[in-house]
């Protein structure tokens, strides 16, 4: 598995395959009217800013292509509003280049081929991308973001999406997530050489990329994997628990989305594998912790994330949570407003870099952010983006529920660099 080529990664990633729990963030810079901002060429405003699609002499319009109709409505929502609260900040200071920001909003309903449309109703008025939700999506898209040198930050971690000069994995990749996981069930969970683990995972390139790194993991730690494929639409996890309990697991990973791992979770909870359970990222919601499930998931869940949790004493994110709730009170605070926040915080400054050396063109946009070696928002750990085809961050926190708290998970390991993943990367 650690050898698997960059090639084979690229094929992988052309299967177009539904991944409901591997979310691709997109946020697109959308311009000013579509006659004055088609076409490639683009020129220079009248301050001197070279310009392109997506850049007028008075704004920069983000477009996202987001779900608020579909599976991943809630997010959808949460990521949206994040940003525009971000581009409602920027825009009373001043703007970006003396010019404010826009953002344009497509709902696709996790529907690829809407998303393909959206795309082209909006690509030639857009001049980056911080935002669109479904890996299936990104893609569909990858080859016309490289055409067309848009810079996205996909909401999606698998390693299939490095190596695109225009497109960024904001964080870790699913790999080095689940060798951080395997690391710390062998140093809190008292796992050792010989025991087994289980790994459940989406088909697709999310689920491969997470089996690519407990394989890899578990070989180094003398311990056993038996992995359990499963559909996104499968909820009922009833028998891949009595698979992984016939095998005598002493742990779990789970790459998939919220509603398995409350399945999963639950189930073993309620026949007696009382087992340490670990998640990717995607694969909690704060949701889950008002479900009968709840309890269960308090006791046996760890999460890793690339991003610590949303109620996390760090200044940062203390602000932007205070600031979230006061503009949208009604809303939870969970963590796709985080990971909004941050894409468009990141996407800002790459903005701004481009434009102190003169141009606001695509080009000058994505070559401003492959500049960026220390890119920190204050939101978590510092992004190195010069490197395509190394994930941006190697930082990885564990998580735990908490129903009390805001975004219902709390901090239990701050963000550290797993044992063996240079190594790992070295490898691949």
């Amino acid at each position: 598995m650690n050898t698997t080529t960059h090639r084979h990664r690229n094929r992988r990633r052309t299967s177009g395959t539904v991944l409901a729990g591997a979310l691709a963030l997109l946020l697109a810079v959308s311009g000013c009217s579509s006659k004055a901002d088609s076409g490639d060429k683009g020129g220079d405003a009248a301050d001197g800013v070279r310009t392109g699609p997506g850049v007028s002499a008075k704004t920069i319009k983000l477009g996202a292509l987001t779900d608020l109709t579909g599976p991943y409505a809630t997010l959808g929502k949460s990521i949206v509003q994040a940003q525009q609260m971000w581009a409602d900040e920027i825009n009373a200071k001043g703007g970006i280049c003396d010019r404010k920001i826009e953002i344009v909003v497509k709902d696709h309903g996790y529907d690829v081929q809407k998303a393909v449309t959206a795309y082209a109703d909006i690509s030639q008025d857009v001049v980056a991308m911080p935002q669109v939700i479904g890996s299936p999506v990104v893609a569909a898209l990858l080859d016309d973001i490289e055409r067309d040198k848009m810079l996205t930050f996909p909401q999606a971690w698998a390693a299939s999406l490095l190596g695109k000069d225009a497109v960024q994995v904001i964080g870790t990749t699913y790999d080095v997530d689940m060798i951080a996981a395997v690391d710390f069930l062998t140093r809190t969970k008292g796992l050792k050489k010989g025991d087994t683990i289980g790994h459940v995972y989406f088909e697709g390139d999310y689920g491969a990329n997470a089996l690519e790194g407990s394989t890899w993991a578990a070989k180094k730690a003398g311990l056993k994997v038996v992995d359990q494929k499963i559909q996104a639409t499968d909820t009922d996890l009833s028998a891949q628990v009595s698979a992984l309990r016939k095998e005598g697991v002493k742990a779990i990973l789970i790459s998939a989305g919220p509603a398995q791992t409350a399945s999963l979770v639950g189930v073993a909870a309620s026949r007696g594998l009382k087992v340490p359970v670990v998640s990717s990222a995607p694969g909690f919601a704060p949701q889950l912790m008002k479900t009968p499930a709840a309890p269960a998931l308090a006791a046996m869940l760890s999460i890793v994330s690339a991003a610590p949790a949303v109620s996390a004493d760090v200044p940062g994110v203390q602000q932007m949570v205070k600031s979230y709730q006061k503009k949208y009170p009604d809303s939870p605070v969970d963590s796709g407003v985080l990971s909004g926040y941050n894409a468009a915080q990141l996407m800002g400054a790459d903005l701004k870099k481009a434009c102190e050396a003169g141009g606001l063109s695509r080009e000058d946009v994505v070559k401003a952010h492959r500049s960026q070696k220390n890119a920190d928002t204050g939101l978590g750990t510092p992004q190195d983006f010069s490197d395509v085809d190394r994930p941006a961050s190697v930082e990885t926190y564990v998580l735990k529920p908490d129903a009390k708290a805001v975004g219902a998970v709390v901090n239990a390991e701050d963000a550290h660099t797993a044992p063996g993943v240079e190594d790992y990367l070295s490898a691949r």
